[in-house]
């Protein structure tokens, strides 16, 4: 089935410093792309294949809008999440399973605790387990049991490869990058997911940041449905403190994290980012995101350099700060 690129092919994209010790190094490969798709950079390897992880909600989402199911805003941003399980974003979760008296045992995610600690720690001290529901792809899976309730599929496998859903979301995937995944496993949350190139990734996001509710098509309506929501509800996408949930508050961009290392980030114009970390390290890919939109004049370098500070970037030393990871794109 073969794999992503290798390090002979990558280029360095941030560094970590302690003390002025540059301690360590990460190398990927990463592509941006201009409003009218041309390509501005790269760095490494971005026509290689990767697999785009929770970069890959934006596309799940559409294909469950696209299969009759009507979400905007707060539901829109929570169906394409990687959220950390407040009582906020486990209330929105809730909240779709309502609208067909969905149990939440409906979900085939994994039971997790959430990442956010206030909520895990009142989830410990009052004596409940890790639930599918507080784990951070709840919303996507919530999301498409509506899909399938919707279209009289079934629920028991919305999950199977095979299943009218998730031949939906591999055609919304096609079309909107363009190309033909060449492989497809299975994501942590036990959906599928298909890799594609990070410049077939840049140009489906592009889309999708980029559509107008004015098309005549219903594809790209529900796409640019789906942007608005992810622009004004920054906080659901991911929780407090979070890089995405920064980025898109104090920015205005449209970014969503991947596992292992995965980022795309794109401004109202359609200026886009997309990059892999290659040791699947996600601690750089927000701020390397933003460099490079910065470097592409999309966004404000006062303003990335505003948010830096919020992206827990800092190298702690005796509980001080001792030093920084760096974007060097």
């Amino acid at each position: 089935m073969g794999g992503t690129f290798a390090a002979s092919a990558a280029a360095e994209l941030a560094v970590v410093e302690r003390g002025g010790f540059v301690e360590s190094r990460h190398v990927g490969s990463a592509i941006v792309i201009s409003p009218d798709g041309d390509v501005v950079r790269t760095l490494g390897d971005p026509a290689a294949a990767v697999l785009p992880r929770s970069s890959m909600k934006p596309f799940q989402a559409v294909a469950v809008m696209t299969s009759g199911v009507t979400l905007r805003g707060e539901d829109a941003a929570i169906a394409t999440a990687s959220h950390s399980g407040t009582t906020r974003h486990v209330a929105l979760v809730r909240g779709l399973l309502a609208r067909e008296s969905l149990p939440a045992s409906a979900l085939r995610c994994p039971a997790e605790y959430p990442t956010d600690r206030a909520a895990r720690d009142e989830l410990v001290r009052s004596g409940q387990r890790a639930e599918p529901i507080t784990m951070n792809c709840s919303g996507k899976h919530a999301a498409m049991l509506l899909a399938c309730r919707a279209n009289g599929w079934s629920l028991e496998d919305y999950l199977d490869p095979e299943h009218p859903l998730q031949k939906r979301v591999l055609d919304v995937l096609e079309r909107l990058t363009g190309e033909r995944p060449v492989a497809s496993v299975i994501d942590g949350c036990g959906a599928p997911v298909h890799a594609v190139s990070l410049t077939g990734l840049a140009r489906g996001i592009q889309k999708i940041a980029s559509s107008s509710t004015s098309s005549p098509f219903a594809l790209f309506r529900e796409a640019a449905a789906l942007a608005e929501g992810v622009r004004s509800n920054g906080w659901a996408v991911a929780g407090p403190g979070r890089p995405d949930s920064v980025a898109i508050d104090r920015l205005g961009v449209f970014s969503k994290f991947g596992a292992e290392g995965v980022q795309v980030m794109a401004t109202p114009d359609g200026t886009t980012v997309a990059l892999k970390m290659l040791d699947g390290s996600p601690r750089a890919s927000a701020i390397v995101a933003a460099r490079l939109l910065a470097g592409a004049g999309a966004l404000e370098t006062a303003a990335v350099d505003g948010v830096e500070p919020d992206l827990g970037l800092d190298v702690l030393g005796g509980g001080a700060v001792v030093g920084r990871i760096r974007a060097t794109v």
